[in-house]
């Protein structure tokens, strides 16, 4: 059964497999609809999960499915210095990755034009919020849910900072140093727990844009996210929990499979 809470839907279902799956129905459906109206459709998208990308990509080919008319924003990327980014070859690349798992997989008479697939660059983060401004907005942003609690790449605010939710909440598109929370996880998750390996700066999207998304869609996927969920879902909003600020947002939908859902009273 569906539960809200503050604000925010939450949705089990069975498996880590339908969460990739439901996520990759949700974005079609909205390119679909789009597509029926004429209208372009614009999207913020992870890399964290990824599953979903090759399911999407197999529904577009099948379906014969355009993508010329819709805009991929991703949320952000890993960086080796504040203003140079992992090498696109590195497996750790968001840009690989998207390239990998989703791009070169759609046909090319479906697929959409480089121009459309998009990431923060270091520099240019003030050309990135307005390009999304330039399109209208965006239409659905799907994302993960970090340790701490942050969405993209936006880390939790120390808990002696004073920035307020609603100051944390109209950042832009910024370059930022990883926490260690953030660098242990994703060590742990993606590098065997190489966290000296584990790139120490990122480019992220901001949570303004993403809190002005007319929907938003997040997908959990891992056991450990249940210690956070809880935290989002019934603390108050703050920048020390990034997610608390999707709280009485319109439109947003938590998923996950039933096995993170134990104990949550979902």
């Amino acid at each position: 059964m569906d539960k809200t809470i503050n604000g925010i839907k939450t949705r089990k279902v069975k498996t880590e497999w339908d969460v990739y799956f439901d996520m990759a129905l949700t974005m079609l459906d909205e390119i679909v609809k789009n597509n029926a109206e004429n209208k372009k459709t614009v999207m913020i998208v992870p890399v964290g999960p990824t599953d979903q990308y090759p399911i999407l990509a197999q529904m577009v080919n099948h379906l014969n499915v355009s993508l010329k008319n819709v805009w991929f924003f991703n949320m952000d990327e890993y960086l080796v210095t504040p203003d140079t980014y992992l090498d696109f070859n590195d497996k750790m690349s968001f840009h690989k990755r998207m390239n990998d798992e989703f791009y070169s997989r759609v046909r090319k008479d479906l697929v959409m034009d480089e121009s459309h697939r998009n990431f923060p660059e270091p520099g240019k983060e003030k050309e990135y919020d307005a390009l999304i401004e330039e399109l209208g907005g965006v239409d659905l942003c799907l994302g993960g849910l970090g340790i701490n609690g942050h969405i993209a790449f936006n880390e939790a605010a120390e808990e002696d900072d004073p920035i307020t939710a609603e100051e944390f909440g109209n950042l832009g598109t910024r370059v930022l140093k990883i926490t260690r929370e953030t660098r242990t996880i994703n060590a742990f998750g993606y590098q065997k727990g190489d966290l000296r390996g584990m790139p120490e700066y990122c480019i992220t999207i901001g949570m303004k844009q993403i809190l002005q998304s007319r929907k938003i869609y997040i997908a959990i996927n891992r056991i450990w996210q249940n210690g956070i969920l809880k935290h989002v879902l019934r603390d108050k909003p703050q920048a020390q929990i990034p997610a608390t600020l999707l709280q009485n947002r319109k439109k947003v939908e938590i998923v996950l499979p039933e096995f993170v859902a134990e104990g949550l009273d979902l």
